[in-house]
Parts: structure tokens; C-alpha cells; sequence
């Protein structure tokens, strides 16, 4: 006779359910710096309401606020499959690493194995070719599956002309920006500016998704914090697709979390070095910055200056050695990122908080209002 082996509450999927009206999702943004912003105080669970330029009076004193400078690239590629029907390329890892890991042939090839999502993708067999954007196009994308997956996730070989940086070039010409999938709307023009950060660099393009947090900053805000004495620094976190892939355990303990890349330079482990030093709070802008951070602490046993990659899965009972608090959006139910939050500010805190901000009418996710847990 065998029995159920019971799962601890704080580690089922259902734990971390909210409800959540479809008219609570933002579809569109709002003017940078004008958005609302919940405060949730850790330990206590306090919270109060505010807007975000109120920021600087609301941040812990002398508080240093470690952003992801990674930028957004349209790695999203129309095409046809060669039935003719319309078809899409999805670009999942961090195009900078595939440029630098690709083989150049003598005719000036360029090759790289890589996952992508190829949508429709289902009916395609191993060894098909597919031509992106189409067949016509001059500069085209090859895309050859090697091994088919599951939810439309395939391994392929690319291949591009114009060299390394080549790929990144075709994207910026051919690729459409990857908007989430619950903004039910093709992307503008406006989306091209809105959905990056004020601070993203153009030589950390490689994310497949916006680290959100960082849309509420203006560069008044910027020259405000500065001139409170806020600290800044940065770190790279190239944001893949499996930040929206929902958990698919019951037992989250049993989910495998995506990897993604991660830089943090030796000024920013300086900096962080040094305010710790002084018992300054660092304060992480964005999940991604957070994980960036307490990833590097997991694998080196602090910050120090690193290049690789994390699959860090942050939930309640881990223990933060780095981030004191967090700036961030309202995250989706049953998610990672709702979990990371849970983890830091305590799961019935953040879910009551939760609960207010929908009766308040705050906007959520990506282009959604955002929450200070200091």
C-alpha cells in the first residue's frame, strides 16, 4: 500500500495563486516616472501608497541601487515555412554569446547551435530548413532544426552572413520587439523606446525581455537620487524568455529554473564592497538585479567580479547574503518572480499587498506600477 507524500504548503504552486481581473494587466505604458508605487515595509508588512517620482524621500538613507543595464533586442523574426504558411522565430539565448561562440566558414558564414521557439513549429521535422524573413530576403536567417522539444522549443543551427556581429544587424533590420504575451497588441514604434530602460547600453544588447523595474527611471530621477547621496551601479543580467515559461510543477521544489547570463563588473563589486562596509542598504532595481546579485554571492561565497551564467531559483526559506530590498513590478501568479519576491518580504505579506493593489486598481506586469520592499 502506498501514500500521497505531502508537499509543504510554501512549496505548492497553489500557494503562490492570486486572482487577478484581465483589466489589471497593463497594455500600454505610462509616461516614465508617473506611475504609482506600493511601499512594503520587510519584517513588519506595513505598506503605504505613493507615486514613483516620490522615490528619493522613500528610499532607506544612503542606499545603493544596483540596476541591470542589459538591453532589449528584437529577436522575434516573421518568416514562411516551406508549405508557405506564416511562421516565427524566436531567438532565445543572449545574441552577443552566439556571435561570439559562432563558426565562420570560408565564404563568410557564420554558424551557432542555439534554442529557439519556432511558432507554428510542431509539424516541422529534425533537419528542415527554414529562411528568415523570407525566402527572397537578401540577408536571411537559416534556421536547420537539430532536435525537435517541448512547447515549440527547438534546437537549431543558424546561419547568417556579415560576420560575428552580423546577427545582431539582422535583427535590428528584421526582428520585431518580443512584448510579453499577456500585452495582447503588436508592438508600436513607441514600444521601442518604452520598453528599454533610460540606462541600457547598446553593448549589452542580449535580452529577450525588459528588466522591468527600471522603466519607471527618468533621467530626472537619476540627477535627484545623485544628489540625495543615493548610490548607483550596475550589472548585466541578459533576460531570456524563461522569465515569462510558467512553473509546471505542482511541488515547485521539482521546477528547474532557466539559465541566464550575468555580468557584474569590478567597479560595481567595489561599490557594493564598500557600501556594506559603511552598513549602507543595497537595494536591487528589478528581480533580474537581484538574482544577478545574490547568484554570484551563491556561487563565490560573495561579490567579487564575475561573467557566467545562474539558474539561481529564489523562494521562500532562502537566505539573502547581498540584497536588502528590492524595486519592482507586480509579478504574475504562480511565478518565479512572485516566489523571489515572497522570499524576501514574507509570501502573507506580499500576497495581502497583493490583494490591495488590485482593489486599489494598481496596474500590473511588465508596463504595470511598481513596489518598493525596503
Amino acid at each position: 500500500m502506498s501514500c500521497a507524500v505531502s508537499i509543504p504548503a510554501e512549496d505548492t504552486l497553489a500557494y503562490y495563486h492570486y486572482d487577478l481581473p484581465e483589466e489589471r494587466i497593463a497594455q500600454t505604458p505610462v509616461p516614465r516616472g508617473e506611475s504609482r508605487l506600493l511601499v512594503l515595509e520587510r519584517g513588519s508588512g506595513a505598506r503605504s501608497h505613493h507615486m514613483f517620482h516620490e522615490l528619493p524621500d522613500l528610499l532607506p538613507e544612503g542606499a545603493l541601487l544596483v540596476a541591470n543595464n542589459s538591453r532589449v533586442l528584437p529577436v522575434r523574426v516573421p518568416g514562411r515555412r516551406p508549405s508557405g504558411g506564416s511562421m516565427e522565430c524566436f531567438v532565445l539565448a543572449p545574441v552577443p554569446l552566439l556571435e561570439q561562440a559562432a563558426e565562420v566558414g570560408e565564404d563568410g558564414t557564420c554558424r551557432a547551435e542555439t534554442d529557439v521557439l519556432l511558432r507554428p513549429g510542431k509539424n516541422m521535422r529534425t533537419g528542415a530548413t527554414v529562411r528568415f524573413p523570407y525566402a527572397e530576403a537578401e540577408d536571411g536567417l537559416d534556421v536547420t532544426i537539430t532536435a525537435k522539444g517541448e512547447y515549440g522549443r527547438h534546437t537549431v543551427r543558424l546561419a547568417w552572413q556579415g560576420g560575428r556581429g552580423g546577427l545582431s544587424a539582422f535583427l535590428q533590420a528584421h526582428g520585431k520587439l518580443p512584448l510579453p504575451p499577456y500585452i495582447r497588441r503588436p508592438p508600436t514604434a513607441a514600444d521601442s523606446e518604452m520598453y528599454q530602460t533610460i540606462y541600457a547600453r547598446a553593448d549589452k544588447a542580449g535580452s529577450a525581455a525588459a528588466p522591468t523595474a527600471g522603466l519607471h527611471f527618468t533621467p530626472a530621477m537619476r540627477q535627484a537620487l545623485a544628489r540625495r547621496g543615493f548610490g548607483w551601479a550596475e550589472v548585466t543580467l541578459h533576460v531570456g524568455y524563461g522569465t515569462f515559461s510558467p512553473v509546471r510543477v505542482e511541488d515547485i521544489r521539482q521546477h528547474h529554473m532557466h539559465r541566464e547570463y550575468i555580468e557584474c563588473p569590478p567597479a560595481t563589486a567595489r561599490a557594493i564592497t564598500a557600501a556594506r562596509a559603511m552598513g549602507k542598504p543595497i537595494i536591487a532595481v528589478g528581480t533580474t538585479a537581484c538574482r544577478t546579485l545574490e547568484g554570484i554571492a551563491a556561487e563565490r561565497g560573495g561579490i567579487e567580479p564575475f561573467s557566467g551564467w545562474t539558474d539561481i531559483f529564489i523562494r521562500p526559506g532562502f537566505s539573502f547574503r547581498v540584497v536588502d530590498g528590492l524595486i519592482t513590478n507586480f509579478h504574475l501568479p504562480e511565478s518565479t518572480l512572485l516566489m523571489l519576491v515572497s522570499a524576501l518580504a514574507g509570501h502573507d505579506a506580499v500576497l495581502d499587498a497583493y490583494h490591495d493593489a488590485v482593489e486599489r486598481r494598481y496596474r500590473f506586469f511588465s508596463y504595470g506600477d511598481a513596489m518598493l520592499i525596503r
